[in-house]
C-alpha cells in the first residue's frame, strides 16, 4: 500500500471503531459463546447483522452463503466460521473494475444529495482528485436553490484550478448546465462535474429539474460518458438507505458516495446499500481533507471493520 493508502486505511480503522463495537464485538461473542453451529447460532448472528444496519435482505444473503460454506467445508466449530463470514460480506460489496469508467473518457458527473450530507464538499474533493490525475475539470453550480452552495464551490474550484460556471441563486439549473457544457467543450475538459439541488421532500420538482438537465446533456453533450452519484450521510444508517431508494426513483443512479463514515456506529450501511439496491458504493469519506475521500474498496473496508490485515 502507498503511504496515502496506508494513512486512509488507518483512518478507516479508527473511523469504523464505533461500528466495530456495534457489530464485530457481538459477532465475536457469538463465535466464542456457542459450542456448536445450530439454528440458535444463526439466529443470533442474523440479529446482530440486522441491528448493525446491514439490512434484512443483505443479512439473509450472508447467512445463506455462510450455511452453504459451513456444509461444504464440514465446519463444526463456530469460531471457524469467521473467515467465511468476512469473505461473504466482501462478496456482497464487490464493485468491480468498470465502476470508474468515467475516469477514462470524456464524462459528465451529476451529483445529487439532500442538503447537509456533504454534497458540495464531495464535489470539491472529487474535482481535486481528478485534477491530481492531470484532468481538466469544469464545475457547474446547478444547485441554485441554496446561496451558500455556490460560495462553497467557488472555494473548491479555486483549489482544484477548475472553471466554475453558474452560482447565482435562483438561476435556472438547466441553463447553468447548458453554459457549463459550452465551457467544457471550449476548454476541452475531461470531466464536467455538476452540483444539483437535492430536495427530496418535493420529488416532483426534483424529477422535473433533473429531466431538464438530462435533456440539455443529451442534446448538447451526447458523446460524454454519464455518471450519476448520490451523496449520502453514513451517520444516518437506514435513513441513508431510504434516501438512496427515493433518489433511485427520480434518477438513474450509477454510484453512491458515503460521507461522514468516521465515528459512526452505522458503518454497516455501506454493505446494505450495495446489496439491497444493487448500486455500488464508489467513494467513501472519513474526514474533512481531500485525501479523506477515497475510492471504495470492499476488501479494505471489511478488513478495517474486522481489523484483519491484508
Amino acid at each position: 500500500m502507498s503511504d496515502q493508502k496506508t494513512g486512509f486505511f488507518k483512518r478507516l480503522v479508527s473511523g469504523l471503531s464505533k461500528t466495530r463495537e456495534h457489530i464485530v464485538s457481538g459477532i465475536d461473542s457469538i463465535f466464542h459463546g456457542f459450542s456448536n453451529i445450530d439454528d440458535d447460532f444463526y439466529e443470533e448472528l442474523e440479529e446482530i447483522l440486522i441491528m448493525g444496519d446491514l439490512g434484512v435482505h443483505t443479512t439473509m444473503d450472508i447467512i445463506e452463503d455462510l450455511k452453504e460454506k459451513v456444509k461444504e467445508n464440514h465446519i463444526k466449530e463456530p469460531v471457524d466460521c469467521k473467515e467465511f463470514l468476512i469473505d461473504s460480506i466482501k462478496r456482497q460489496m464487490d464493485v468491480g473494475d468498470a465502476a470508474y469508467e468515467f475516469e477514462h473518457q470524456k464524462s459528465v458527473i451529476l451529483v445529487i444529495g439532500v442538503n447537509g450530507v456533504g454534497k458540495t464538499t464531495t464535489i470539491g474533493k472529487l474535482a481535486g482528485k481528478l485534477k491530481e490525475q492531470g484532468k481538466k475539470v469544469v464545475l457547474a453550480a446547478a444547485d441554485t436553490f441554496r446561496a451558500a452552495a455556490g460560495e462553497q464551490l467557488k472555494e473548491w474550484a479555486y483549489r482544484a484550478e477548475a472553471d466554475l460556471i453558474g452560482g447565482q441563486e435562483g438561476a435556472d439549473p438547466a441553463a447553468v448546465v447548458y453554459d457549463a457544457v459550452a465551457a467544457a467543450k471550449a476548454r476541452k475538459a475531461d470531466v464536467l462535474l455538476v452540483d444539483t439541488a437535492g430536495r427530496l421532500h418535493n420529488k416532483k420538482n426534483l424529477m422535473e429539474e433533473l429531466r431538464k438537465i438530462n435533456r440539455v446533456l443529451e442534446r448538447e453533450y451526447p458523446d460524454a460518458f454519464r455518471e450519476t452519484l448520490v451523496v449520502l450521510d453514513g451517520t444516518t444508517g437506514q435513513n441513508a438507505l431510504a434516501q438512496a431508494r427515493e433518489f433511485k426513483e427520480v434518477a438513474e443512479i450509477t454510484g453512491i458516495v458515503l460521507t461522514k463514515m468516521d465515528g459512526t456506529a452505522k458503518g454497516g450501511i455501506a454493505i446494505a446499500i450495495q446489496s439491497e439496491l444493487g448500486i455500488p458504493v464508489k467513494y467513501i469519506g472519513v474526514g474533512e481533507s481531500i485525501d479523506d475521500l477515497q475510492k471504495f474498496n470492499s476488501n479494505e473496508f471489511v478488513n478495517a471493520l474486522f481489523m484483519t490485515e491484508e
